[in-house]
């Protein structure tokens, strides 16, 4: 699973930034091939999607797809259906599947705030039985899962405020509370356990 997810370039700048041991230790804890409870739940709420194709000659593509909270529906732990409504009719992400069959979702959560990834295989119905499961549908992408993994979501910005953990001059930048948890916290960067031990001592002072 790691060599999966991880080629030499990810690896370079894993150990430029000294962030291996954190990057192993978060494929353990959070990434599965099918989605869960909570992931499907998420979806569920979900109005928007971002799917990434890539294109017969390698290039990568990324789209964004809106409709109605729960338009993306799960067909089962491994299957999402997203369907395809009228557009500009270049179809660059219909043609990337049919042409190479990878694809990537990312799925972006404002309210709690949190993301997930979804990489997958995929294929295209006009089928009318299919079409029928989603109103106004030209085209349905079926997606069969392959990994699925959260990102944690502090850079998303929320109601219109620009999010506390973005680095601002002159100000001490947030550690995020995920980085406090057990499993993760003796796997973290130095740098990011040095701040930890700072603060900790800090709030132990008299």
């Amino acid at each position: 699973m790691t060599s999966e997810l991880y080629g030499p370039g990810a690896r370079a700048y894993q150990d430029l930034f000294d962030s291996r041991r954190l990057a192993d230790r978060l494929i353990e804890m959070t990434v599965h091939h099918e989605l869960d409870d909570g992931d499907i739940a998420l979806v569920a709420d979900q109005s928007t999607v971002w799917l990434s194709t890539v294109d017969a000659g390698g290039w990568p593509d990324v789209s964004y797809k809106g409709g109605a909270p729960g338009f993306i529906r799960v067909v089962g732990r491994t299957e999402l259906q997203i369907p395809i409504y009228d557009g500009n009719g270049m179809f660059r992400s219909l043609g990337n599947i049919a042409d190479t069959g990878k694809v990537a979702l990312l799925f972006v959560d404002t309210n709690r705030p949190w993301r997930m990834r979804v990489h997958g295989t995929a294929e295209i119905s006009t089928e009318p039985a299919v079409l029928d499961e989603h109103h106004g549908a030209q085209a349905v992408v079926i997606v069969t899962t392959t990994r699925i993994f959260p990102n944690c979501g502090r850079y998303i910005h929320r109601d219109g405020e620009i999010s506390r953990y973005v680095p601002r001059a002159g100000e001490d930048t947030p550690i995020p509370s995920w980085k406090k948890l057990p499993g993760l916290r003796e796997v973290l960067p130095a740098a990011d356990a040095a701040r930890l031990d700072a603060e900790d001592a800090g709030n132990h002072s008299p």
